[in-house]
């Protein structure tokens, strides 16, 4: 194991921060939420588990910080594609919006996780700027939507928040999970899984017609 040498600046510690993250990712991306623990992260940093608790004290950390990142890629990315004045019509606004979803899915992969584990193991302090940092995207993006579709902010928040939790479903629908596989089979049912981007376009286009309707 190399040598850890504890960050001393604002910038070092990001950089850590960064580095667990992205092996956090790595490994969820290989194996379960169950199968990820503190231990294993820190072994694949090549770090000790006092090293990695200099940092962090639980997964679900970690966890809420890569749901952060996600949010604030998600956003950056819509408000980007869909652009203040943008006068696209519903069909191409379902496009870029689908693929913004598809660009980010890991972040609603997450979503799946957040409400009933991620953000019941981690400090108060922690999961207050996760959801100040949340809402101020949350917030981008209503006014976006309100504008450019003339709409109010509460029927802009509805279209966004119906958009978001479907998402998080069939992308948790539409994961493979050996288990479940075997289970299926050794119950003689077929498995009906969806194509995600065909469900999530038609959702889209569902949504945006019900909420702009006068």
């Amino acid at each position: 194991m190399a040598d850890f040498v504890r960050a001393r600046s604002e910038e070092q510690k990001e950089q850590r921060m960064t580095a667990i993250k992205e092996v956090t990712a790595a490994l969820f991306a290989e194996r379960p939420y169950h199968e990820i623990t503190l231990a294993t992260i820190a072994e694949r940093l090549g770090w000790s588990r006092a090293a990695l608790y200099k940092y962090v004290s639980t997964k679900e950390e970690i966890f809420l910080e890569l749901c952060a990142d996600g949010n604030t890629a998600y956003a950056n990315g819509l408000l980007t594609a869909y652009p203040a004045g943008s006068t696209y019509g519903l069909e191409v606004l379902a496009e870029v919006w689908l693929e913004q979803i598809c660009s980010n899915r890991s972040y609603f992969t997450y979503g799946n996780m957040l409400a009933s584990i991620i953000e019941t193991n981690v400090t108060v302090e922690r999961l207050a700027s996760f959801k100040a940092r949340y809402y101020a995207n949350q917030d981008r993006l209503i006014e976006r939507f309100s504008e450019n579709l003339g709409m109010g902010a509460d029927r802009a928040n509805q279209l966004l928040t119906a958009v978001y939790y479907h998402t998080v479903g069939i992308d948790g629908w539409c994961q493979h999970n050996p288990l479940v596989v075997e289970a299926v089979e050794l119950a003689g049912i077929q498995r009906r899984v969806p194509d995600f981007r065909t469900e999530m376009r038609d959702f889209i286009r569902m949504c945006l017609g019900y909420y702009t309707a006068a």
